[in-house]
């Protein structure tokens, strides 16, 4: 499991034939790594986007892989990422259960569809914060599935895209951040091998924890 830093490209693509995750990793892993994936995507048994930061799980062999995507199917694989928002989520607890597919505007996105797959996103509020007239809300928010830009379209669909998120929001933020504040902290899963229970975390990236603690003095007390 690798801490993937915020603007790094999980696999080689059109423009990015190298300085990804897997071409780091290869480096490192001399022993190689599961070859399900295709030469392109060795190991990897999920993604995060170029901007997200955070935990993810690569395998080193077939049996490995294997295991792991029959977790991930299975809903096994518990995912925690923490997000800042524009503005003021009213609901302390929610579920956003909303279908994602190709947009159908720009090929490019993702976006919420009667006729894309089953897309179920759980979300906490953590804290609410009013800064001038700009107000954030920072959530704790959980995945049972795993569809390509899934927080990032949910919660731009209820109106609260993530901070600095280029796509899915105008993208312009008083931090001057680029990427979107979206950091994958926990991972919980079985190991692909031992059985163990896995339990691993990865603190907030510095810039993000920069944000927060200027956040701090204008953060709404309430009675939650």
């Amino acid at each position: 499991v690798v801490n993937k830093p915020k603007g790094m490209v999980v696999h080689p693509g059109n423009g990015n034939p190298d300085g990804t995750l897997v071409n780091a990793i290869m480096a490192k892993c001399k022993e190689g790594l599961s070859g399900i994936g295709g030469e392109i995507r060795p190991g990897i048994v999920h993604r995060l986007d170029k901007d997200t930061s955070g935990l993810l799980i690569v395998a080193k062999n077939d049996k490995a892989h294997i295991a792991m995507s029959e977790q991930i199917k299975d809903r096994k694989v518990k995912k925690t990422y923490i997000a800042l928002v524009k503005g003021i989520v009213a609901e302390k607890e929610a579920t956003i259960n909303m279908p994602i597919g190709r947009s159908t505007k720009d090929r490019k996105k993702m976006a919420v569809t009667k006729n894309g797959k089953e897309a179920i996103t759980h979300f906490k509020v953590l804290d609410r914060y009013q800064r001038n007239k700009h107000t954030y809300s920072l959530l704790e928010v959980k995945i049972d599935t795993g569809r390509t830009h899934q927080i990032r379209v949910h919660m731009a669909q209820i109106g609260h895209p993530v901070i600095g998120d280029g796509v899915y929001s105008n993208g312009k933020n008083e931090f001057e951040i680029e990427g979107q504040c979206l950091h994958a902290r926990k991972l919980e899963f079985k190991h692909p091998i031992t059985g163990k229970l896995m339990q691993l975390e990865a603190p907030l990236p510095l810039y993000f924890q920069t944000l927060l603690k200027q956040l701090e003095a204008y953060r709404i007390e309430e009675n939650m």
